[in-house]
């Protein structure tokens, strides 16, 4: 039985495809009627870069400082489990 369903899924996927009118898909029938009355304006390709705030330099300072902070934490950690009394 199987075999059957996957002749008539291959059939009906071939007869699907060969369909000479295909129906658009709902987002594409949703876009086409909300342009039909407030069609959208040119885009460029590629845009302006939007111009980003200066970020702090103290801030990649701190961030430094917390990420080694932390590994230095991890090597003391591992040391004492390492190396305590049993």
């Amino acid at each position: 039985m199987p075999e059957r369903d996957d002749e008539e899924r291959d059939f009906d996927i071939k007869w699907a495809d060969t369909a000479e009118h295909k129906e658009p898909s709902a987002r594409a029938r949703m876009l086409a009627a909300r342009w039909r009355d407030n069609p959208p304006g040119p885009v460029p390709f590629r845009g302006e870069p939007e111009h980003r705030a200066s970020r702090r330099s103290s801030s990649s300072w701190v961030s430094t400082a917390v990420v080694l902070g932390c590994v230095a934490a991890v090597i003391v950690f591992l040391g004492y489990i390492n190396f305590r009394p049993y």
